[in-house]
């Protein structure tokens, strides 16, 4: 790993911040005795499965549940009728849909819809009972792409739906939930003004994170009408309020602990069984465990959306561009909620560009409803832009770099979503990987060069944390945020370093929704930043305690005292130095325990930007190409762990390397899914990657006393295009199609040598 200090002049030196401790979780991992979702075994627990509908768009006619519910060992069966009508109670309508989501309601809308649940003594049992289960269906057309869905005349998946966001209004329903634009300037004299103007069509397929543990839940619903749940999430607050309210229930009467978690990306910030679970744990009055296969995850879970995508942007010939219009599809699946949203923030945030009209559509399909995915939507507008953007510098006879860095947004630019942007970081990215070895050095024969930049705006967001000082000087950290990136790692760095003392003598728990304050979810690379401001707030409250104990104890003005290197010291130094431990172990005669809790929204997020290279080469008899060289860089603000930092930048490429491949889900023209398998749908394996070349870019984000930029996002979002700018570069071959599958290249190739 390089790290390149874009500060270095006065920077502050850090003992522990930046240090690769060990990680705190790694031992339990490493011998099997963390606890997953699934790991949880309760007395009398039982055993739950769920009950899915085989077809992409139906109407229920009839449930009849008689025959599991008399099956031996079966102890609960439910329906929705077992849930609120939530339509009736006249709800939000996110919440009707989240509550339809949960359990069909009338009519399904994808295959794997849950129409019920059952609870038994053992899954076999559960899953014999499920198969029991007789429910009548009068199929219904079906839509499963953007273009069907938006086609006149297409099958409406709800009949009520008018498009948001279009004035006027439209008159009648579509499955266009809404419309989302950013503009700015005169597009027609933009275009005008280019002296080269390229316009192109790109399309992608849904994708699923492909996280290892499945979702599972364990429920304990007690007679007092309350309910404890240990869940898979990213986020256990927000989890206890939307299964509250799909349960009808206060958020109050679920104390939802987090588990360990095999994996999320985003797909791990929602509901799908903890519903069920508490209801079935409710009605047989015994714990209940629920557990997904991954069919069902694939099936049943959100994926990022497939979409379709409109580009059109101008450049001048001294590499000036002056114009871009994007126009965008996303599919929702069964509900409303794509990210088309942000990949409406992040589609041209990368560049100050004059005069634009960004536009995107929420469309709802018959497929699951679609969930985060790392950078949620960014990835995908990307892959189109990047892949225009190094069309251009090819058409103008520019280097790709050298036609970003001309056109960079840079700190003072208006983002094109609105905001001024600080300090940031993206012509650093754009100068380490020209400088690098890897740019500098000839494009090995008979293969292809591609780069890409991306950008993701990170989040603040809500967190709670308290910081508990014990007896013997050692410390305790408690925070609601799970750990999906090394956060915990993070909050005992941070702690150790406003201490001065070993990082080994810092703990960090994740609590229950009982124990601490709220927490938002563990996404958007918030945690470091949100939820290590409020770590550090608590330790600087807890050091001016300690300077006012140590007052005390030396009977003096608490301006006399200053905290150093994890000891109270007397200005004049004719006092000996308290030590952390000295001063908890007197803390009963000078005020009692020492800790402090704090709370906050925490805003100031640094937007995080990256740069990446790849060489590949690729085999023009079969479509199959392989990644040679990888270098990603990436502006972390500040890394804080360098190896986790290490790890996500690596992790996003990694992804970004299956997307741009092999991944995709393949629907039958019923509507159902072909692949829904690790077998079928293909995620990269090591020996499908070369060593990822990291360069970690530190411009300090002001906004945060450590300058933390969030690090989980960026990375994922342009290897699609970098991939696709490569396959161009050593095949003259262009796909605007994603998965540039062996298949799709070997067509395009055939093609290409047929003309």
């Amino acid at each position: 790993m390089t790290m390149i200090d874009e500060n270095p002049t006065g920077a502050p030196s850090y003992k522990w911040v930046g240090s690769r401790s060990i990680r705190p979780d790694g031992l339990d991992k490493v011998t099997g005795k963390a606890r997953f979702g699934a790991d949880l075994t309760l007395p009398g627990m039982l055993e739950g499965a769920v009950a899915r509908s085989p077809h992409a768009h139906a109407r229920i006619v009839s449930i009849d549940t008689s025959a599991a519910e008399a099956m031996p060992g079966v102890h609960a069966v439910i329906t929705a009728a077992d849930l609120p009508d939530l339509a009736e109670a006249g709800a939000k309508t996110d919440d009707v849909f989240m509550s339809e989501k949960i359990l069909a309601r009338g009519k399904v809308l994808w295959e794997g819809h849950p129409v019920a649940a059952v609870a038994a003594t053992s899954r076999e049992i559960a899953r014999a009972a499920v198969a029991a289960i007789e429910v009548v269906y009068e199929p219904l057309p079906h839509v499963l792409t953007v273009d069907e869905a938006l086609a006149d005349g297409a099958p409406l998946l709800h009949a009520e739906m008018i498009t948001r966001g279009v004035d006027p209004a439209p008159k009648t329903p579509s499955n266009a939930a809404s419309r989302v634009v950013h503009e700015r300037g005169d597009l027609d004299q933009g275009f005008a003004d280019a002296d080269v103007v390229l316009e192109r069509e790109y399309t992608t397929k849904p994708v699923h994170q492909g996280y290892i543990e499945p979702h599972a839940c364990v429920a304990d619903a007690g007679q007092d009408s309350r309910a404890n749940l240990f869940v898979s999430s990213q986020g256990h607050f927000s989890l206890r309020a939307m299964t509250a309210t799909t349960l009808g229930w206060p958020p109050s009467a679920l104390t939802v602990t987090a588990a360990e978690i095999g994996g999320g990306f985003g797909g791990k910030t929602t509901i799908y069984l903890e519903p069920l679970a508490v209801r079935l744990s409710s009605k047989a009055g015994r714990p209940v465990r629920l557990v997904m296969g991954r069919d069902e995850v694939f099936k049943a879970t959100g994926p990022t959306s497939g979409s379709r995508m409109k580009i059109k942007m101008g450049v001048t010939n001294d590499g000036k561009m002056t114009a871009a219009q994007v126009w965008m599809a996303f599919e929702a699946g069964a509900f409303p909620g794509s990210p088309v949203g942000a990949a409406s923030m992040t589609a041209i945030a990368c560049y100050d560009i004059p005069n634009f009209l960004v536009e995107g559509f929420d469309v709802v399909c018959n497929k699951p409803k679609v969930a985060a995915y790392r950078a949620p939507g960014a990835p995908i507008i990307a892959y189109g832009v990047e892949s225009i953007v190094d069309e251009l510098a090819r058409s103008i006879n520019m280097d790709p770099i050298d036609l970003r860095l001309a056109n960079a947004a840079v700190e003072g630019t208006q983002s094109s979503y609105g905001p001024v942007f600080p300090r940031i970081g993206f012509v650093e990215t754009l100068e380490a990987i020209r400088d690098s070895d890897h740019y500098r050095s000839p494009v090995p024969e008979g293969m292809g060069r591609g780069v890409a930049s991306g950008f993701w705006f990170n989040i603040g967001g809500n967190s709670t944390a308290t910081v508990h000082v014990n007896e013997d000087g050692n410390v305790n950290v408690i925070e609601g945020s799970p750990d999906i990136g090394g956060s915990r790692a993070s909050m005992a760095l941070f702690a150790a370093e406003e201490f001065g003392i070993s990082v080994d003598r810092i703990s960090v728990k994740i609590a229950d929704t009982q124990t601490i304050g709220f927490n938002d979810v563990t996404g958007g690379s918030r945690v470091t930043l949100a939820t290590g401001k409020v770590v550090i707030d608590c330790c600087r409250a807890i050091k001016e305690d300690l300077c006012r104990r140590a007052a005390k104890t030396w009977d003096c003005e608490i301006g006399d005292v200053e905290w150093v290197e994890g000891q109270a010291q007397h200005a004049s130094g004719t006092e000996t130095p308290l030590s952390l431990a000295e001063l908890a172990e007197t803390a009963p005669r000078t005020g009692g325990p020492i800790s402090v809790t704090k709370s906050d929204n925490v805003r100031g997020a640094g937007a995080a930007f990256t740069t990446q290279l790849v060489d590949l080469e690729v085999d023009e008899e079969t479509g199959v190409c392989r990644v040679a060289r990888y270098t990603t860089a990436q502006d972390a603000g500040k890394a804080i762990h360098p190896s986790y930092v290490e790890g996500q930048m690596q992790g996003g490429v990694a992804q970004g390397i299956g997307w741009a491949f092999n991944e995709e889900y393949i629907h039958n023209a019923d509507g159902t899914l072909d692949n829904a398998s690790f077998l079928d749908y293909r995620i990269p394996v090591a020996s499908d990657l070369p060593m990822i070349e990291t360069i970690v870019v530190e411009v300090p984000n002001p906004g945060h006393p450590y300058g933390v930029r969030g690090v989980g996002e960026a990375g994922i979002v342009p290897p699609m295009a970098a991939i696709g700018n490569a396959i161009e570069h050593g095949t003259g071959v262009r796909l605007n199609d994603l998965p540039m599958s062996p298949v799709r290249l070997l067509d395009a190739i055939n093609q290409r040598n047929d003309g």
